[in-house]
């Protein structure tokens, strides 16, 4: 019994006395990791510092080159500002870098130091040979610090690829020294706790491995991957128990719907991961306009919503609003370039406006959509919205078959050389002759047609009607150049230029007696797609137009790179230029910028005889208004025609001037 005893107690206290040596091992072991690993991270940070630097010196001259570059290009005084600030920008680096980087530091800062101190020299030699209207100088000297930027570049890349080589050899033995100990601590660790403690350890890892995945697949299941916001399903969840307490409570509750303006053709044209930053940065700032009891959801695309339990009055719904427009309305940065998106907010209250959070949800929809279409800002909903949806529905099914039973009609305003007054072309414009409304304007099934898709189809039977009309005026003996509105899906269809050379085609008309006009707007929101379009019709021979330039974007850039051949002045500047100095003004400049640019200028919204006076002595090409003739239906204009040939004028289709 005793010697049992004596041997039990052996082995617990040999038992005992093992594991505490394995565990002062193991604690030792982790000791010196942890100072490893400190050590490894305080070289580093020296290494990412000194990197820093070097990267700030490379971007320094970089901006120096992009600024020197842009003087070169303009020549202009007010792109020397740049120039000069940018000569010496990057000498505190350097200084930085002789005074605490390591011998091959100071050494590789002190030669770029010498080749960038020549370069600024250069640089702000060529600004005072600029300042002094020395212009050769100036560039002499800018071709001598592009010159001096070769070889500054290329010490630099060298310097740089030399950094990266260091923190990659020691970031690699660093981990091979990490991973010695990581191994050794783990054999300890096996010996201290045996295979029963290795069992349990494996045991509470599965354990909280499975915990923790059954929390992330409730938050994604209940959130938005991409923002972290609530997603519609938890919206839901939360309107319906905001419902409950009210039911309650007696409170109001409010949601609002909110879709961000202009973020289509910024994703379009920025790429969709800056738009996904965009979106990041938009959800925090709507997060910090709220309280922390209000639920901020992202329902997809752009689109957001925000639920404001116990709002108590739509008066206070409206402030939370104005909160919202004001976080949004300030330009966001990303990625070191600001864009303003703004917002269209749709407000609905419970139990003022719904029954339940399904219909709370749809009202708030409607709501911001009348926001949206009115640019209004915010708008709260009222049941004639309900009307207004049913009305739009309305109008969508009759399109359909308006086009299947070609209830569309085409008017025709002519258009006349200022030079001598002959009628050079007529704009299309498309009328409905609806059965029980009458003769609609395109205001009222346009915009309906461009949120359906209908405007692909429409715009085929504007096309095919009207070359099949200036088909049988070439068979009456007029010439008549006809121009046809296209729209930004057209711009983006690459089919689009084969459907149009089919068309002309089919009616045997020539390419140049057909003008398509574009707006700014469609050509931004995918400018490559559209350019690639636009260059295929203008190789097809057909004419392109800016239409209504000046009210949209008014991107120069554009206008310079698009292949068009004209441009259409807005009727909002020509009918006022003699009465309001801006519009004059404006007019004025956008004649020359044309002009310069070796497109002609069409004029809407002539008027009278005295704007038609004052544009023939700018300088204009073209002009259309009601001083010709209101738009007329086909056989009206072939009248029209006649009678101005019978009054006077001989050469072609022409109309005498004013």
């Amino acid at each position: 019994m005793l010697s049992n005893w004596v041997e039990a107690r052996t082995t617990v206290q040999t038992t005992v006395v093992s594991l505490t040596v394995g565990l002062a091992a193991l604690a030792g072991l982790a000791l010196w990791t942890s100072l490893s690993m400190q050590q490894a991270a305080t070289h580093v940070h020296e290494l990412n510092e000194m990197s820093d630097h070097w990267g700030l010196v490379v971007q320094n001259v970089d901006v120096a080159d992009h600024a020197l570059t842009d003087y070169v290009r303009s020549g202009t005084k007010v792109m020397r500002e740049p120039v000069a600030n940018a000569a010496g920008a990057a000498d505190e680096s350097l200084r930085w870098l002789r005074d605490n980087g390591g011998p091959a530091d100071v050494r590789a800062a002190t030669i770029v130091g010498d080749l960038y101190r020549d370069y600024s020299g250069l640089l702000r030699e060529t600004v005072a040979a600029g300042d002094r209207d020395d212009p050769t100088t100036s560039l002499q000297k800018a071709y001598q610090a592009e010159l001096t930027l070769v070889s500054l570049r290329k010490q630099l890349s060298t310097v740089v690829q030399l950094k990266r080589l260091e923190t990659t050899e020691y970031l690699r033995a660093a981990e091979v020294r990490n991973g010695n100990l990581r191994l050794a601590a783990l054999i300890a660790f096996a010996v201290d706790l045996g295979l029963v403690a290795l069992c349990g350890v494996v045991l509470l890892g599965h354990r909280r491995q499975i915990l923790r995945q059954a929390a992330r697949s409730e938050h994604e299941a209940l959130h938005d991957a991409l923002t972290g916001l609530a997603n519609r399903t938890l919206l839901t969840q939360h309107t319906e128990q905001a419902i409950r307490r009210s039911n309650q409570t007696g409170d109001p509750l409010g949601l609002f719907l909110i879709d961000l303006n202009r973020f289509k053709p910024i994703n379009d044209t920025l790429g969709h991961a800056f738009g996904d930053k965009l979106l990041q940065l938009v959800a925090n700032r709507l997060t910090g306009a709220v309280r922390e009891i209000d639920t901020v959801a992202r329902l997809g695309g752009d689109e957001f919503a925000v639920l404001l339990p116990s709002v108590s009055t739509s008066a206070n719904a409206l402030i939370v609003a104005e909160r919202v427009h004001r976080a949004l309305a300030e330009a966001a940065t990303v990625d070191g370039l600001a864009v303003d998106v703004g917002c269209s907010i749709g407000v609905a209250l419970y139990p003022t406006d719904s029954a339940d959070a399904h219909e709370l949800l749809k009202h708030a929809d409607l709501a911001m959509y009348a926001a949206k279409r009115a640019r209004l800002g915010t708008s709260v909903y009222e049941a004639v919205l309900d009307q207004h949806s049913a009305a739009q529905l309305t109008v969508i099914s009759d399109l359909r078959r308006a086009l299947d039973q070609s209830e569309l009609v085409l008017h025709y305003q002519p258009k006349a050389d200022l030079r001598t007054g002959e009628v050079c072309g007529a704009e299309v414009l498309c009328r409905w002759q609806h059965p029980r409304h009458g003769l609609l304007g395109p205001d009222r099934f346009i915009p309906a047609a461009e949120e359906t898709g209908l405007i692909e189809p429409l715009t085929q039977y504007v096309l095919d009607h009207a070359l099949a009309q200036c088909r049988t005026w070439h068979l009456t003996g007029w010439d008549v150049p006809v121009s046809v509105n296209v729209g930004a899906q057209c711009l983006h269809d690459r089919t689009f230029p084969d459907q149009v050379a089919a068309l002309l085609e089919h009616h045997g008309r020539p390419a140049d007696v057909l003008t398509l006009e574009i707006t700014e707007s469609a050509i931004i929101a995918d400018p490559h797609r559209a350019c690639d379009v636009l260059t295929r019709l203008r190789e097809l021979g057909v004419r392109l137009s800016i239409d209504d330039f000046g009210t949209g974007y008014s991107s120069i850039a554009y206008l310079r790179t698009m292949p068009v051949h004209e441009m259409k002045i807005d009727r909002s500047f020509t009918t006022n230029m003699r009465t309001d100095a801006s519009s004059g003004a404006i007019t004025r400049s956008l004649l020359g910028l044309a002009h310069n640019l070796e497109l002609e200028v069409v004029a809407e919204g002539v008027e009278d005889e005295e704007t038609w006076s004052v544009l023939a002595a700018l300088g204009c090409d073209i002009v259309q208004g009601y001083c010709l003739s209101k738009p007329l239906p086909a056989d009206e204009f072939g009248t029209w025609l006649r009678d101005r040939v019978s009054n006077g004028v001989s050469n072609g289709v022409g109309a005498p001037a004013p």
